[in-house]
């Protein structure tokens, strides 16, 4: 374990433990949903941030313990936020001899025109990145794009949605883009929060706040998180309950006309008698 570049000298036995358990859980995600194949080239997002370090972490384990080929390339948007520190995530992947890419585009001005003072700015800037990312896979030849949410982010997004949105909707482990052209895979979707805040801690990632350009975090999604945390606080197993329900979907006991014929369920039951017949 201690030839590993990536791992920090004398870690605890129960370092290691929490270490297997992360890499098989996004083994696991990665075989679930085949999210990656042999030939791939995966971009490996990197904000700076715990969740993408990690992420950036367990697939190189993966990648040296894989039956198949695949590259990654790490790459950072550099969106010219006042304060940011452009040396740290260059000295970390050169240390690490991790092939990267840092992408400069001045989207804080962008969006510090277009969004009034005391607005969170969050929903436009992640529109902005989420177009040079896509660019930016195509022109590096990268097929599939590889992003650090985990399990609580994919259910913090279907409550969200649920709840203001009035959609069934959440974070899939696997999408393909609007434009058809981008794959996009989140390999940490079977890992809770609290493992990577643990992973993180130890393996002493030289973080990067989100805050550089002033804007607070979603307060709805704030609210969300903390219900989370109060649930689990309360009834331990309510996070992975939700989040397992996404994958045991019943459309006969929901309501959506467009998925479910529910005006000609006579029609089905002939059809079931005749076969039982």
């Amino acid at each position: 374990m201690s030839q590993d570049p990536f791992l920090p000298l004398n870690v605890s036995r129960n370092f290691v433990k929490l270490r297997n358990k992360l890499i098989s859980a996004t083994g696991k995600a990665i075989s679930d949903f085949n999210m990656i194949e042999d030939g791939d080239i995966v971009m490996v997002c990197l904000s700076g941030g715990k969740d993408s370090y990690t992420l950036l972490s367990l697939l190189s384990a993966l990648k040296k313990r894989a039956p198949i080929h695949f590259d990654l390339i790490a790459m950072n948007l550099d969106q010219k936020q006042p304060g940011f520190p452009e040396e740290v995530l260059p000295h970390y992947l050169e240390q690490h001899h991790i092939n990267y890419r840092i992408i400069t585009e001045d989207t804080y001005s962008i969006v510090k025109e277009k969004i009034p003072d005391g607005q969170t700015t969050c929903s436009l800037c992640s529109r902005l990145r989420r177009g040079i990312i896509y660019r930016v896979a195509r022109e590096i030849g990268a097929n599939k794009i590889a992003l650090g949410h985990h399990k609580n982010d994919i259910v913090e997004t279907l409550l969200m949605n649920m709840f203001f949105g009035s959609k069934l909707k959440a974070m899939p482990p696997k999408l393909l883009s609007d434009d058809q052209t981008n794959i996009v895979i989140r390999p940490l979707s079977y890992i809770e929060e609290k493992d990577i805040t643990s992973y993180s801690k130890v393996m002493n990632f030289p973080i990067i706040p989100c805050n550089l350009c002033g804007s607070q975090e979603n307060l709805q999604r704030k609210k969300m998180k903390a219900m989370i945390l109060e649930w689990e606080k309360e009834q331990p197993g309510r996070l992975n309950n939700v989040f397992n329900a996404l994958m045991n979907i019943e459309l006969s006991h929901l309501a959506d006309t467009k998925l479910f014929d529910f005006k000609n369920l006579k029609k089905l039951r002939k059809v079931f008698d005749i076969r039982q017949s």
